[in-house]
């Protein structure tokens, strides 16, 4: 990475990344929150310098950010974050930890996170803005759309589909082959079966569409 990085968001999701970029030798100007009682403060020793506005501080071709904005059902605020600096012209830099294991031919998209312990296998194809979350298992072939969270011990099976927006969460297991549509939740610990439409939660071993 040739240029330093801000962090968005000073909670848990951005000290987890603030570690795994000090790991890896990258440099960390600062973090970025809204919440004024944070600011001021220090994340693993990295200050936290204001709020939105001090992005403004840096030109988009001198840093690149990073989303340090978690999801536990819904990726929407963190696709706000993301889609709001990409419309003002900055970067956003992907986050591998250096004990994830990753396959030499995957497709990562921009600002993609891959953390401590995650396995990510040959022929996947991962879009912008996903959470491959701590000890997270995708093996070969998957397609994960861009603003997903695959929680932490997740496991993907072989050509598995993950449709835009989607939270598959911690402990979930997805069998091959399987299809997930857009915007839905996969709750902790289900095991999925059958191809989920968009925008449907499924809980339960096997899993099953919760009823609204």
């Amino acid at each position: 990475m040739n240029r330093p990085v801000l962090v968005i968001g000073a909670g848990g999701q951005a000290r987890v990344l603030v570690d795994a970029l000090t790991l890896s030798g990258v440099e960390v100007v600062g973090l970025l929150d809204v919440d004024e009682a944070k600011q001021g403060s220090g994340v693993l020793g990295i200050k936290v310098i204001g709020g939105d506005d001090a992005v403004e501080e840096y030109a988009p071709n001198k840093v690149f950010l990073v989303n340090g904005i978690g999801s536990v059902k819904s990726m929407a605020p963190r696709r706000k974050v993301y889609e709001r600096y990409k419309s003002r012209g900055y970067g956003f830099a992907s986050v591998v930890h250096p004990s994830a294991v990753i396959a030499r031919d995957i497709v990562l998209g921009e600002g993609t996170q891959i953390l401590a312990g995650a396995v990510v296998q040959a022929g996947c194809v991962i879009g912008e803005n996903v959470i491959i979350n701590t000890r997270a298992s995708v093996d070969h072939d998957c397609r994960i759309g861009p603003h997903v969270q695959i929680a932490p011990g997740a496991t993907l099976s072989g050509k598995v589909e993950i449709g835009e927006g989607t939270h598959v969460g911690t402990g979930a297991v997805v069998i091959q082959g399987i299809a997930i549509g857009k915007n839905c939740v996969v709750g902790a610990g289900a095991v999925v079966i059958s191809d989920v439409p968009d925008g449907k939660t499924v809980l339960g071993v096997p899993a099953r569409i919760k009823e609204s």
